[in-house]
């Protein structure tokens, strides 16, 4: 290491040499020096290490280049021995240069079973965090190595979920999904539930999107993308829904490029008119030149499933896929329709979109029987389902296990397969330099019901809670203080 003054900070995090400023009225930012005269020289000394080893590094470089020195409070740790002087400077040259290594890691955390579908890890592993960002995934990570430890010891590791299906344009507007009362304030529902993604399936239209992005997606602290409504108002209410006028591709369209790093998809439904194919394949048009998946709202009196499933492409949406009625994808005896098995393997997908009326245990046991599993867990989150059977998108997660889902097989679909799903594949891992957004869950075991639309129960024996939440590598939620420091009663 060498005094000069232009010295600089290595890559590395080590100190390559010390900048010294002189001379000339300074103000400094380090608390630990001050300077009150235009003759003062500045050392710095990036905030690397602790303020002991700061203050006699400081001492040393400015007696080694007679540099006066003002110590303030802090002066008692310097001894004026010439001894001490070149005592310290054999300190200086073995241990200092070892405290100086900044730690690589902002956050470690250790000891968990790390599911992360996209790349096939299903074991235990440690995950280490820095600057946002996953920078290592490894066993035995050394604890020194990290700023701050959190211990995942019988937890499980993932990705941050993602919720494909959550209406949360929420606003004053009663009785509306729209700027309306009917949708929910994201971020008090999401990080609880380990979820740090969730897509909103068309409340908002071309009209009403920059209400939406300026009003709850900028603010909050959920990531929020959307599909957005063919009907200019969004979901604005019956009488909107149904104005073919307020249906414009073009306006749709230029929407989309102006807000592209948010809208992941077109979405139709809540149409009653029996020429509901005219607008739908509008809807598809506009997806396919946007280059973007369809999503279809399947709320439809009049719909043929056959007809529009023949009509969707590979990639494209159907939500509510375990809904009775004219939307069953079973047939009378209870089978899953010979053309629902060839739109799945023509690539279309099928999403739960639970809600509060939208998911039956009639449709959904069968369907799982015949290994017709969704593809995605949008949960429909709005006023009305999160009080109902569906509650949060992990009893969503645990029904489908209480019906024979294996615990990788839902976080697969929970975070890489909805990831896949809008067409975000930056999402859902946790790769080196993906972004941090990772979920601890707990599988607890015990007696367990779950409700349907119906309000019927079927019985289970695990279900899963989230313990902790972070996005981008900052802790959301925390429900034991895995990431707090411990307190000891009268003793901080």
């Amino acid at each position: 290491m060498s005094v000069s003054r232009d010295g600089q900070v290595g890559d590395s995090g080590m100190i390559t040499s010390l900048q010294v400023y002189c001379p000339g009225p300074v103000l400094s930012y380090n608390p630990l020096f001050y300077n009150d005269d235009s003759d003062s020289r500045l050392i710095y000394i990036p905030d690397l290490v602790s303020v002991r080893f700061r203050i006699l590094l400081l001492y040393w470089v400015a007696t080694e280049i007679d540099l006066p020195m003002k110590l303030n409070r802090y002066e008692k740790l310097v001894s004026e021995s010439r001894a001490w002087k070149h005592g310290l400077l054999l300190l200086f040259l073995t241990v200092i240069p070892l405290a100086l290594q900044a730690q690589p890691y902002d956050l470690v955390i250790k000891g968990g079973h790390l599911i992360d579908p996209r790349h096939n890890i299903d074991e235990p592993m440690d995950l280490a965090i820095h600057e946002g960002s996953v920078a290592r995934v490894a066993k035995g990570i050394p604890a020194d190595e990290a700023a701050q430890i959190i211990d995942a010891t019988g937890l499980y590791v993932t990705p941050g979920l993602i919720d494909v299906h959550a209406h949360v344009f929420s606003g004053s507007q009663p009785g509306r999904f729209a700027d309306g009362f009917n949708s929910v304030s994201p971020d008090g529902f999401t990080f609880r539930n380990g979820i740090t993604t969730v897509v909103d399936p068309g409340s908002a239209g071309w009209r009403t999107f920059d209400t939406f992005r300026e009003q709850v997606i900028s603010p909050s602290e959920t990531r929020i993308l959307a599909f957005l409504n063919l009907v200019g108002y969004g979901l604005y209410g019956t009488e909107y829904n149904n104005d073919r006028q307020d249906m414009d591709p073009d306006r749709t369209l230029k929407s989309i490029r102006e807000h592209r790093d948010l809208i992941v998809g077109v979405r139709f439904g809540h149409y009653n008119g029996a020429d509901y194919l005219e607008p739908l394949d509008t809807a598809l048009r506009v997806a396919e030149e946007a280059g973007l998946p369809f999503q279809l709202e399947c709320n439809l009196p009049n719909l043929d499933v056959e007809e529009v499933l023949e009509r969707m492409r590979p990639g494209d949406q159907f939500t509510h896929s375990y809904e009775p009625g004219r939307r069953s994808l079973l047939d009378e005896e209870g089978r899953i329709y010979d053309f629902v098995w060839e739109a799945r393997r023509r690539g279309v997908l099928f999403d739960v979109g639970h809600g509060g009326a939208s998911f039956r245990f009639t449709q959904a046991v069968p369907s799982v029987q015949q290994g017709f599993w969704p593809d995605t867990f949008g949960t429909d989150l709005h006023r009305y389902s999160i009080n109902d059977g569906m509650k949060n998108m992990l009893n969503v997660m645990s029904k489908f296990m209480a019906m024979g889902m294996e615990l990788s097989e839902v976080i697969e679909r929970a975070t890489w397969r909805a990831a896949q799903s809008i067409q975000r594949e930056d999402l859902g891992h946790l790769g080196v330099g993906a972004v941090a957004d990772v979920a601890l869950l707990n599988r607890i075991e015990g007696s367990f019901g779950f409700v349907d639309a119906g309000n019927f129960r079927l019985d289970g024996s695990q279900k899963l809670i989230t313990e902790l939440t972070l996005r981008e590598g900052e802790v959301v939620w925390d429900l034991n203080g895995l990431a707090a420091r411990s307190w000891t009663l009268g003793k901080p």
